[in-house]
């Protein structure tokens, strides 16, 4: 999110270091969530609502290609500057709620981004109408339709000439370039949405906590705004203050005592010092006890370990057999006790490890207790948790010494995830044996199927395993065909479907016949939906509803392999010579069209 660096000295004057030295009396010490509108200022607008649509906003923008073409920003730019705004400025009366009205869409991402300035938009605003514009409060598709069709009636009569909609063509000649200053505005702000693209960034109790810790920022601004260094916002934060900035006029009333102070913010864009990190991070422990960063508020977000796809809805409707699964991200912090200093000596035979409640029984991460600190908080692990493991478990633990390879249990903690997202700001902190852990997660949300294929028995003609117990079951009957079988299992080791792999037909008889190779082209294979149904033990037979099947067929020149699948679409195999150099490349031809891809994996 922001850059670093840390060739800069940050300074603090005596009257804030007195401030911030105060707040570590015990008494004085504030609990963030008890923080109300009487302690910091009021905040005028649903920021959980509007946050919301912000990020949807951000994401139909992202999608759309053509609002980025350099003569589609500079055209939308011209019907901000010269339609939109004198439109909304003569509908609009100090002093009462602005106007029921919201602009085309390329209009709408260009002030969106001219209000992301806030000085500069007041400055523009005051210059030109005399007055700041704001943006109404619309949090829902009616509302939001009803404001889009009431513009419209408006523009229409105001600008006969004028299209409501922007109807440059991507191609087309530049259009000379107006405003330069809001063109780089735009331009500077056109991947904004690769900063809000997690998937728990519409759950509500992300929001509401995200929400509580914004005040939290605004009292420790209030507070100790008076010092030369700058206040560095974590995710969460400025995801608020970005959306509290895009509505213009409820941003200047409800920070209008804290205007100079709130210069000192980090922008979205602007480089970072670690000096300012560490700095925030001081002052936002010692004025709250708990940890800046949390899960899903750090301050610089790094690239996620895992692929974790958006998406509105789930991408499996068709079979029933496939549970959906469900990720949250989990970060833990550890913090020393003062009292711990006496029993220092001990510290470096005492670990903390962590395990999960449910499942992933070997999972056994250890840290070392003399890794912590007695005066700030430390991150210990960052992990990304299906939300089916339940929770974790902090073991404190005891080393044997030196003639004593194993440790002994001295006492643990747990932490469900149930607990936590009704915890205030999704965060939980317990304490052993002097060690206090604080464990902050983000809402659960659907990431993607995660399967395994395992090999099983081999089945005959009819899906039933090869064994004595079917035997008998059949009065003895030869088991007739073999298939290669395979079960697909899911994240929880739930069996989904069972591939089977036509190898050989005929019957096998003790002394008399065996079972023969089938043909190349006969080699069928063919996915079951479902779960093994067992009569004796492992002993079963494969579901009865076949949902695919795929068919050797005779592949052209240049491919080695190819393959017909029941839903018409044809898959064609290269594997490349045997040198170091081969690879493998796939070709898949649809039924539906004429259209092709190819796809090479290097070896």
């Amino acid at each position: 999110m922001f850059q670093a660096k840390n060739n800069s000295a940050i300074c603090l004057n005596q009257s804030t270091l007195n401030d911030v030295s105060s707040v570590l009396s015990p008494s004085i010490i504030r609990c963030l969530s008890d923080i109300s509108e009487m302690d910091t200022v009021h905040l005028s607008v649903d920021l959980v609502s509007a946050a919301r649509r912000t990020v949807g906003f951000l994401r139909s923008v992202n999608e759309c290609q053509w609002l980025h073409q350099r003569p589609t920003i500079i055209e939308a730019i011209r019907r901000y500057d010269e339609v939109w705004m004198p439109l909304i400025s003569n509908l609009t009366v100090v002093g009462s709620t602005p106007p029921l009205v919201l602009p085309p869409f390329d209009v709408e991402w260009v002030w969106f981004c001219h209000t992301l300035n806030p000085v500069g938009y007041k400055k523009y605003c005051e210059s030109r109408f005399s007055k700041l514009i704001g943006k109404p409060s619309i949090f829902n598709e009616e509302n939001e339709e009803y404001a889009l069709m009431r513009c419209k009636e408006i523009w229409v009569q105001r600008y006969p000439a004028e299209p409501f909609e922007n109807e440059v063509e991507s191609d087309s000649q530049d259009p000379p370039l107006l405003n330069e200053d809001l063109f780089n505005e735009v331009q500077k702000h056109k991947l904004l949405y690769s900063k809000f693209s997690q998937p728990y960034l519409y759950e509500l109790v992300y929001l509401i906590a995200a929400r509580q810790r914004y005040k939290g920022f605004l009292y420790m601004i209030q507070r100790f705004g008076d010092g030369c260094f700058r206040f560095v916002p974590a995710f969460d934060i400025l995801l608020m203050l970005l959306t509290h900035q895009s509505y213009p006029t409820a941003y200047a009333d409800d920070l209008k005592d804290m205007w100079e102070n709130m210069a000192k913010v980090v922008g979205l864009w602007e480089t970072v010092q670690e000096k300012e990190v560490e700095e925030t991070n001081k002052i936002w422990e010692r004025t709250f006890d708990e940890p800046y960063e949390k899960a899903g508020g750090e301050i610089a977000m790094a690239k996620r370990p895992i692929y974790w796809e958006i998406s509105d809805v789930d991408v499996n409707t068709k079979y029933k057999s496939m549970i959906p699964r469900f990720l949250l991200e989990v970060c833990i912090f550890v913090r020393l006790n003062a009292r711990m200093k006496a029993t220092n000596g001990d510290m470096k035979h005492n670990f903390l490890r962590l395990r999960m409640v449910r499942c992933h029984r070997e999972l056994k991460l250890d840290k070392s207790i003399p890794d912590f600190s007695y005066d700030s908080w430390r991150k210990a692990w960052h992990l990304y948790c299906e939300f089916g493991t339940r929770g974790l478990i902090v073991e404190f633990r005891g080393r044997g010494g030196h003639c004593f390879k194993g440790s002994k249990l001295v006492n643990s903690m747990s932490f469900s995830w149930n607990d936590l997202l009704r915890a205030p700001s999704i965060t939980l902190t317990r304490e052993i044996d002097q060690v206090r852990v604080l464990a902050s997660v983000t809402p659960p949300v659907q990431a993607p199927y995660l399967l395994k294929c395992v090999p099983d028995r081999v089945t005959d003609d009819s899906g039933a395993m090869i064994s004595d117990v079917i035997l008998k079951l059949n009065n003895y009957r030869p088991q007739k065909g073999r298939w290669l079988s395979r079960t697909v299992l899911d994240h929880a080791g739930r069996e989904c479907f069972v591939v089977r792999i036509r190898v050989g037909e005929g019957f096998w008889r003790r002394g008399a016949e065996t079972p023969s190779a089938v043909n190349r082209e006969d080699r069928i294979i063919e996915i079951r939906e479902g779960s093994w149904s067992y009569v004796a033990g492992s002993i079963g037979r494969a579901p009865e509803k076949v949902v695919g099947t795929a068919t050797p067929k005779e592949s052209p020149d240049q491919w080695q392999a190819a393959w017909q699948f029941s839903t018409g679409d044809e898959l064609l195999i290269n594997c490349g010579s045997s040198t170091s150099s081969s690879s493998l490349s796939f070709s898949m031809k649809s039924r539906e069209s004429s259209d092709s891809f190819e796809n090479a994996i290097s070896r």
